[in-house]
């Protein structure tokens, strides 16, 4: 497996797609355009009750402990002996790029909600919170500071179903390529949607856990020197 040009170019697409969301996230009210949709100012209530059982079962606790799933059968396929690697015909390396993905794009997540101190939607006042709505690169109103400070951005719980685009390389077929990608948004996106409907994040906070997912891959997968076709 060797690195090929074509790493560097999805590398600066990505980041180009990044930088271009959080410009157009920053320099328009989106976000809150499609929140609103999502909040019903008569009775205070957003679409989805984030206490609802069923919900937290299917779009919350279970889509974690399949991230986990996948993520310790990787670790086990990856660190256990050839034999098991050979039964199924995958990829070493391909396994622990699975690996430092699915560990580095939360933990960058988590980073991330640790000091950009933006608030959710069901903080701020227009759904209900208690603090004025901020974005990413506006500084907190000097008249009017928050209580405490913002843990929101990026998206932490999508996160998991997006790093499942690192097992793109377990297995090198075209069929199994589109598998992962197929899996690794639908699960992000199923996580993410989820979080959206009940006011915990806005959509720019999952585009931008999706973009940055995706640039881990790319930056592991050229530390690993992995072909993007294998």
């Amino acid at each position: 497996m060797t690195h090929t040009p074509g790493t560097h170019r999805s590398l600066w697409i990505t980041l180009a797609l990044l930088a271009g969301v959080l410009v157009l996230f920053e320099f328009t009210e989106l976000d809150l355009a499609l929140q609103d949709h999502f909040y019903n100012f008569e009775t205070r209530r957003w679409v989805v009750d984030e206490k609802a059982p069923l919900g937290r079962l299917v779009f919350y606790n279970g889509p974690k402990a399949l991230v986990w799933i996948f993520a310790l059968t990787t670790l086990a396929l990856a660190a256990g002996p050839a034999r098991w690697r050979e039964k199924w015909g995958i990829n070493r390396r391909g396994l622990w790029l699975g690996v430092l993905v699915i560990a580095t794009v939360p933990a960058l997540a988590g980073l991330g909600k640790k000091y950009t101190n933006i608030f959710c939607p069901s903080e701020i006042r227009r759904y209900g919170g208690d603090v004025a709505y901020v974005k990413l690169c506006e500084p907190q109103p000097k008249d009017d500071p928050a209580p405490r400070r913002g843990g929101c951005f990026p998206a932490g719980h999508a996160s998991g179903g997006f790093a499942l685009l690192g097992l793109l390389a377990v297995r090198g077929t075209r069929r199994w390529r589109h598998g992962v990608i197929a899996l690794g948004l639908g699960l992000g996106w199923w996580m993410g949607g989820y979080q959206m409907l009940k006011g915990a994040h806005y959509l720019s906070h999952t585009l931008t856990t999706m973009l940055v997912a995706w640039l881990v891959v790319l930056l592991w997968r050229k530390a690993l020197r992995i072909n993007p076709g294998a």
